[in-house]
């Protein structure tokens, strides 16, 4: 306010220490008003919508994505907002979606395919392991390959056979693939448009376990870049490492642990390709001792190739071996046992008390 306008009306120009704060508090305003509460598939559709908006190159593929919205409701609305010629309602043919995806990426465009479940992910593993993994460096870098892959993954909801399958170890284990797994609806929001904004094809690994309970979404700020591991519960004792459904495992455990007097840090990997070790590093230094979890069997895994690293460079850390929780190495059972097969909180208790035991 002006020195004429104070004489005109009587009032007070504001201090610059009075206009900082209303600037603070408009910020808070405008902060809090960006926080919402919605479960992981829905948060899901909001930043595929949100990519689908800030580039018209981006395009949804799959089975049933369109007009259903996909079996998890995942894309539910987003054909009819945008249109059938950017959320595209496939044969069901895997191998056919991803070699289009392909020649879509030659020709400029970010295709979004969507694997309805994971174990029919299979069909298309070659054009994924085989092309779509290879083309940039076959081209020397001057072919991108800005594909994304969803797979809903793992267990927990009483599945018939092909679909409670945990395969993120075969894509990891494929150079040129980066591969990811969120475990928040925070996450879920903005790890799906950062690998939509990716020049190399991302595999996206959605834990269908997860995709109902709620958790609050940021749509504004900065988020965590894709491939970082973040500190999901702080501790001192023992190290829980786990990705997708499996956090909210090992939070309970941490939990548990805690009440009996023990204190028990969790990392959420994030990202399973690259995996970002400095965070698990770090809490290993600190607490000596490491459980890697996992829905996934644990032969040849990624929880073997965490085991065998932090062995390799925090092997004078370690007070006791690192120990593994996972899957059974058996084809995925009926949903009637399936609550056998998984790791539980109580397995992931029984590792932290071996590992406390050395």
């Amino acid at each position: 306010m002006t020195d004429i306008q104070t004489a005109q009306t009587g009032e007070a120009a504001p201090t610059g220490q009075a206009t900082q704060a209303a600037h603070d508090a408009d910020a808070a305003q405008l902060a809090a008003d960006s926080i919402q509460t919605m479960p992981l598939g829905r948060a899901l559709n909001a930043g595929l919508r949100r990519a689908l908006q800030d580039d018209d190159r981006v395009l949804l593929m799959g089975e049933d994505i369109g007009k259903l919205g996909g079996v998890f409701r995942v894309t539910e609305g987003l054909q009819k907002e945008f249109g059938e010629q950017r959320v595209i309602d496939t044969p069901l043919a895997e191998s056919g979606i991803i070699g289009t995806a392909i020649g879509l990426a030659m020709r400029g465009y970010r295709p979004v395919c969507e694997i309805q479940f994971d174990g029919f992910i299979y069909p298309g593993f070659d054009q994924i392991t085989s092309q779509l993994a290879k083309i940039t460096n076959r081209h020397e870098g001057s072919v991108s390959m800005p594909v994304v892959i969803r797979v809903p993954y793992g267990g927990h909801i009483g599945a018939i056979e092909h679909h409670q399958e945990s395969p993120e170890a075969y894509f990891a284990h494929t150079a040129g693939l980066r591969v990811v797994s969120p475990s928040t609806p925070n996450d879920a929001y903005w790890m799906i448009q950062e690998a939509i904004a990716s020049d190399d094809p991302v595999m996206f690994f959605e834990p269908k376990a997860r995709y109902w309970p709620k958790g609050e979404v940021s749509l504004a700020g900065n988020p965590v870049p894709l491939h970082a591991s973040r500190v999901a519960r702080a501790g001192t004792e023992v190290t829980l490492v786990g990705h997708g459904a499996m956090v909210t495992m090992l939070l309970q455990a941490a939990e548990i642990a805690a009440q009996e007097g023990t204190s028990v840090e969790v990392i959420d990997l994030r990202s399973l390709s690259p995996i970002d070790y400095g965070p698990i590093l770090e809490s290993v230094h600190k607490t000596g001792r490491l459980v890697v979890a996992q829905e996934a069997p644990g032969f040849v895994s990624v929880g073997s190739e965490i085991a065998a690293t932090v062995t390799e460079r925090a092997f004078y850390s370690l007070q006791a071996p690192v120990l593994r929780v996972s899957g059974f190495d058996a084809p995925f059972p009926p949903a009637k046992v399936e609550s056998l097969y998984l790791p539980d909180a109580d397995r992931v208790l029984d590792a932290i008390d071996r590992s406390l035991a050395y």
